[in-house]
């Protein structure tokens, strides 16, 4: 078992992927491995709350859908769970296998086949995000006049 702090990255990075690069790098992992499920993919609705500037007083923003599921890897006992932004039960059932896979020997193959590849092409897509936020930035200056 890997300690918590390295979980809740790969968690959050499954959570963050684009349904379609998730897929498309899953396939290098091979067939999917046997599992049982605990919790079958669920769609349901969460609220979300705010604070204003970050230190304000928390308020109800609105509601969110979400995905969730939770299963067992047949061989090794692990469990793996998702929870996912939207409607996509077939990424949230990829998002708790590669959980599932993570806690087991196939780790570093996952990380390496996986997490590692989704996480470069998300940081290199927000970079790009950026570079084209950046070009449309518009700079003031602002004269001082003589008077003090």
């Amino acid at each position: 078992m890997t300690e918590p702090g390295t979980r809740r990255e790969w968690m959050g990075l499954l959570a963050r992927a684009p349904a379609a690069t998730l897929e498309r790098l899953w396939i290098s992992l091979g067939p999917d491995p046997e599992f049982a499920w605990l919790r079958p993919p669920e769609t349901g609705g969460v609220m979300v709350r705010g604070r204003m500037g970050g230190t304000g007083a928390p308020f109800n923003l609105g509601e969110v859908t979400v995905t969730r599921c939770a299963l067992r890897l047949q061989e090794g006992r692990a469990v793996g769970h998702a929870w996912v932004q939207g409607r996509d039960k077939a990424k949230a059932r990829r998002a708790a296998l590669a959980d599932a896979l993570m806690q087991t020997g196939r780790a570093d193959d996952v990380r390496a086949r996986l997490l590692d590849p989704l996480a470069e092409e998300m940081a290199a897509a927000e970079t790009a995000r950026a570079a084209r936020a950046a070009a449309t930035r518009v700079e003031f200056f602002t004269m001082v006049r003589g008077e003090d």
